[in-house]
């Protein structure tokens, strides 16, 4: 079985984190392409709210992906809507180091949030996609939204780190699978990214500029060629930075280059500004008779 083209136009597209960000920019487009969209998020925000009003082709379903039940939810609500199952997915939601989830500040005791909603929700929803479209005998394709930061490391963001270089592996993993389940699944790992992720402190932490960050439109847009177009085949992962995409090889890829890669920044300037939050927690862990 071969990877095809596919076309969004009439089709279903479930967007996690739909609501917001680049979820929000891939809802919009494929709205525009003529695709019936189920949005699965935690709550609606006034920009969807907007463009959403009055579209039948749009479904919300308030959904938290760490509770594997509500993508039972996802799908019985697409079922009743549509009498189908989605034939793309576009999973976007994830966290970014957030105060709750954060290796550094480490509040959790039972388990990292971060991992459940930027590892353990892709691969389970993609898990249910294949097992929905064989199902119904129909073919899928998905796209994981997964970082540049997937690829090499962060001293402030070990955690979300981690997390997309799961979300790699996985994506190269399934690579060999598209003829036997019917689904292809890739994946694209931004740079800088101008969404709601970027608070204000971490605005300040990661040296974060708006002239050397990637619109959410933009990825969007490339998310989209990789769900359609079958030149791109089951494990493709693209790097995408302002000088534009890249594929990333199975084996190795030369360090990332251009704005919102952090190549270009002062390093020692931004490893300061990165390294003064840890500091600056750190110190409150510390002993009296601490020696480091």
């Amino acid at each position: 079985m071969a990877s095809i083209d596919m076309s969004l136009k009439g089709k279903i597209i479930l967007i996690t984190g739909g609501a917001s960000g680049i979820g929000l920019a891939l809802t919009q487009q494929c709205h525009n392409l003529g695709a019936r969209i189920l949005v699965a998020d935690l709550r609606t925000t006034s920009d969807f709210d907007k463009f959403a009003s009055g579209k039948d082709n749009i479904l919300f379903v308030q959904s938290d992906v760490t509770r594997w039940s509500d993508f039972t939810k996802m799908f019985d609500a697409c079922e009743q809507k549509w009498n189908d199952v989605p034939d793309f997915y576009g999973i976007c939601a994830g966290l970014f180091e957030p105060p709750f989830s954060n290796f550094w500040q480490d509040t959790e005791e039972e388990s990292y949030k971060q991992v459940e909603v930027n590892v353990s929700h892709p691969i389970k929803l993609t898990r249910m996609a294949m097992k929905k479209s064989l199902g119904r005998g129909k073919r899928a394709s998905v796209c994981i939204i997964a970082s540049i930061a997937g690829i090499a490391g962060n001293i402030a963001a070990p955690l979300y780190c981690a997390t997309k270089h799961a979300v790699i592996g996985f994506v190269k993993s399934l690579k060999d699978t598209e003829p036997i389940t019917g689904v292809k699944v890739t994946s694209i790992c931004p740079g800088l990214v101008n969404t709601p992720l970027f608070t204000a402190d971490k605005q300040k932490q990661f040296s974060f500029a708006e002239s050397k960050a990637l619109t959410p439109d933009g990825v969007a847009s490339h998310m989209i060629d990789l769900l359609q177009k079958r030149e791109y085949s089951c494990g493709t992962m693209m790097q995408l930075s302002m000088t534009g995409p890249q594929l990333i090889p199975e084996w190795g890829i030369p360090a990332p280059v251009g704005e919102g890669t952090g190549q270009e920044l002062d390093m020692q300037v931004m490893m300061k500004a990165m390294v003064a939050p840890i500091e600056e927690k750190l110190n409150t862990e510390r002993g009296s008779a601490s020696k480091l």
